[in-house]
């Protein structure tokens, strides 16, 4: 990827179809620039422990940094606002990073009334044939099989939404490495406060309790 072009390719996102059963939600493959998921690997935070850290918690660098930026931008909140219909750039938002999953993680859950929207971007190499860790689009909130789409974990794939009451996902239990960064637009800044407090205080707690 040469030094002046953008890790992030916005168009995959405003190309891909919108899917409105059972929900809003758009996903696909080839949202990297090419060459960009070999400077990702090499650039991507020494992350720990497990669980979703915010980006004040971790360090930032190079094309990493400018994966962070783009996603955080005005034109990718238009891009992501145009597929979803909202206006996503008029609310505040939260961007978080995870390098390792728990057996626990990826329960069925539709997210909080507060979110208003949530698009998540994999960065893994390579995923195993099972199903676990693969993201679900689920029609309810107790079967994973019953499922509209899978979507893999793997580097260049995508997952956008927009919350509602049946915006059911999830992945069946997984323990390990899995590489995803996480952009959430909440309804306003004491939201967003809010959930920066709870994700800290969830991380010092593991940190007290261990695993």
């Amino acid at each position: 990827m040469p030094t002046d072009q953008l890790p992030i390719n916005i168009d995959a996102v405003r190309q891909a179809p919108i899917m409105s059963d059972p929900y809003t939600y758009v996903t696909g493959y080839g949202i990297l620039n090419e060459g960009a998921a070999d400077e990702l690997r090499r650039d991507f935070p020494n992350i720990t422990k497990p669980g979703f850290l915010t980006v004040d918690e971790v360090e930032l660098k190079g094309s990493f940094k400018k994966l962070i930026d783009q996603l955080e931008s005005k034109e990718f909140a238009d891009a992501l606002s145009e597929k979803l219909g909202l206006n996503l750039d008029a609310h505040p938002r939260l961007t978080t990073i995870r390098k390792i999953s728990q057996g626990k993680d990826g329960r069925i859950h539709t997210d909080s009334e507060a979110k208003l929207a949530t698009f998540l971007v994999y960065l893994n190499d390579a995923w195993e044939d099972s199903s676990e860790g693969r993201l679900r689009v689920l029609r309810g909130s107790e079967d994973f099989d019953d499922m509209v789409a899978e979507i893999p974990p793997t580097v260049g794939h995508f997952f956008g939404f927009r919350r509602a009451d049946n915006s059911w996902h999830g992945h069946k239990p997984f323990a390990g490495e899995r590489k995803v960064v996480q952009i959430t637009w909440v309804q306003d800044e004491s939201e967003l406060e809010r959930k920066k407090n709870r994700n800290s205080m969830a991380q010092k707690l593991k940190g007290i309790f261990g695993r």
